[in-house]
């Protein structure tokens, strides 16, 4: 599938483009979807970052829940070292491979690098009562507001975001509410699920059984993790999920004031956000992702708002995109790109 427009870059995986910088080409034997998805899962290292010494932030919600983010600050933001945000995905966390992998990637390129935990997310499931969705994009906005209120000039060096899968979603959903708000250079978008309703649907097909069967049992996994545990009648119904559209419609949904899955999908796409981003943001995704649909991205907005690119990819998998060049993953060489671009 290939997005039409003015403001999109269609990367075609063919042998002829593998010596252009921009466009992607396999590692080895690792060819399709799934292999690319699975790599960090099946041989994946986490990335040494002991070169640089964090400092675990703890950050209190001002939303009357008295929850609280966890989140790791390597360097010092300010005007000398612009700050780089990252945001995982579902069941992830500060420690998932591909974000300790652009955090060092972002290090290495002279950044301060910020990696959040969402709330309730491990390692910070015993600070929180409530949970993360894709459409709590107002936690992005308290960290930020910590970090600003922490030190003045904290983003004098340049404010960047990148996020990750449900990361990328909510991501995309703040810039567009809360954007304006701070002083944002550029943002990156890795394998968002644009149409919540159209990921789960992709998941939930039987092909993709295993995939589903996992991050089920980590969502489950990660809500009994709640601190005295899950009120009822949400701990009674968590016994009955059997799939994660029932895990959206009995859980998440009204657990956060939906009315359920169709409702929650509805109002928290960020396909429905996109019109109003204001800010510049690379929005990457692979045309071979076997959890989100290429089509889910087939909208007039790439050609109607001058701040998004699309690049789309035919290969690459769900925040696989592990290509021939080898070093860095191709979408954090395409977000340094960017924001230096900036």
């Amino acid at each position: 599938m290939c997005c039409p427009g003015a403001y999109v870059i269609h990367m075609m995986l063919e042998e002829q483009q593998s010596a252009d910088p921009l466009g992607f080409s396999a590692r080895g034997f690792w060819i399709g979807g799934d292999l690319q998805t699975l790599r960090n899962y099946l041989v994946g290292r986490p990335a040494d970052l002991s070169a640089w010494p964090e400092r675990r932030l703890e950050i209190d919600l001002a939303d009357g829940s008295g929850d609280r983010i966890l989140a790791k600050l390597h360097g010092d933001p300010g005007p000398e070292q612009p700050l780089a945000v990252l945001l995982h995905g579902l069941t992830g966390c500060e420690d998932s491979l591909y974000i300790r992998r652009s955090a060092r990637t972002l290090l290495e390129a002279g950044y301060a690098v910020l990696r959040m935990n969402h709330r309730g997310a491990a390692p910070g499931r015993a600070l929180a009562r409530q949970h993360y969705h894709a459409g709590r994009s107002a936690d992005i906005c308290a960290v930020l507001r910590h970090m600003s209120e922490r030190r003045a000039d904290c983003f004098a060096g340049g404010l960047f975001l990148m996020g990750f899968s449900l990361g990328a979603n909510m991501l995309l959903k703040f810039l567009a509410e809360e954007g304006r708000d701070f002083p944002i250079r550029g943002a990156v978008s890795v394998s968002a699920p644009v149409d919540l309703q159209a990921a789960q649907q992709r998941l939930m097909a039987p092909r993709n059984l295993l995939y589903h069967r996992y991050l089920l049992a980590r969502m489950k996994e990660e809500a009994r993790a709640t601190p005295g545990g899950l009120e009822e009648p949400f701990a009674s119904r968590l016994r009955q999920v059997r799939s994660v559209y029932e895990y959206d419609d009995r859980i998440v949904g009204p657990r956060n004031g939906f009315e359920g899955a169709e409702d929650y999908y509805a109002r928290c796409s960020a396909k429905n956000f996109l019109s109003e981003i204001a800010v510049p943001t690379l929005v990457v995704h692979a045309g071979d992702d076997p959890w989100i649909p290429a089509a889910s991205y087939d909208l007039p907005v790439w050609r109607q708002n001058g701040n998004l690119k699309l690049l789309m990819s035919d290969g690459g998998g769900h925040v696989g995109f592990h290509d021939a060049a080898g070093g860095p993953p191709w979408h954090d060489r395409r977000a340094l790109s960017f924001f230096a671009g900036l």
